[in-house]
């Protein structure tokens, strides 16, 4: 019997995790690799994905990072995430990214955007349900209605490969 979950606001998923970047974290052009950033928004899009579905939540697709501003080494870095939107067993993930430059006064910058799909998985790693996500005011909203935008074109990209590659 497919009895649906109880929603869970946007409120609930939300999860802010903060980093100082080294010297271990720099490319060849003195600024933090993409891919340490790349970790960074992974690991706190999979918290705000357990957070909402009760459990393990694995990453199932980027849909789109955007590097806005490089960071440095010293910069204190917040990236903050929240689940956009739910289907029967996956969640968008939004996350934004800020930097703090160690050597400088003033407001946070945004240095990165991110899309990311998570999938809910049970302890065999079967795709379990999650609570639909119910949107907390009109930004939510909004959020919700661009996830889907994202999905559609998700699904249509794959659906135009695939017959692609069978003709």
């Amino acid at each position: 019997m497919d009895e649906q979950l109880p929603g869970r606001p946007t409120a609930h998923s939300r999860v802010t995790l903060s980093k100082i970047m080294t010297a271990v974290d720099v490319n060849l052009y003195g600024t933090v690799h993409g891919g340490v950033l790349m970790k960074f928004v992974d690991d706190v899009a999979g918290a705000a994905a357990a957070r909402h579905s009760g459990g393990t939540a694995v990453t199932a697709a980027i849909d789109e990072i955007v590097f806005l501003e490089p960071v440095r080494v010293g910069d204190l870095v917040h990236a903050y995430a929240q689940v956009n939107w739910t289907g029967t067993s996956s969640m968008e993930v939004g996350v934004k990214v800020t930097g703090e430059r160690w050597d400088a006064v003033g407001d946070p910058i945004r240095v990165a955007t991110a899309y990311l799909v998570f999938v809910a998985v049970d302890v065999a790693g079967n795709p379990r349900p999650v609570p639909p996500v119910l949107p907390d005011d009109m930004d939510d909203r909004r959020r919700f209605k661009e996830a889907l935008i994202r999905r559609d074109h998700r699904l249509a990209r794959r659906a135009a490969i695939q017959k692609a590659r069978a003709e």
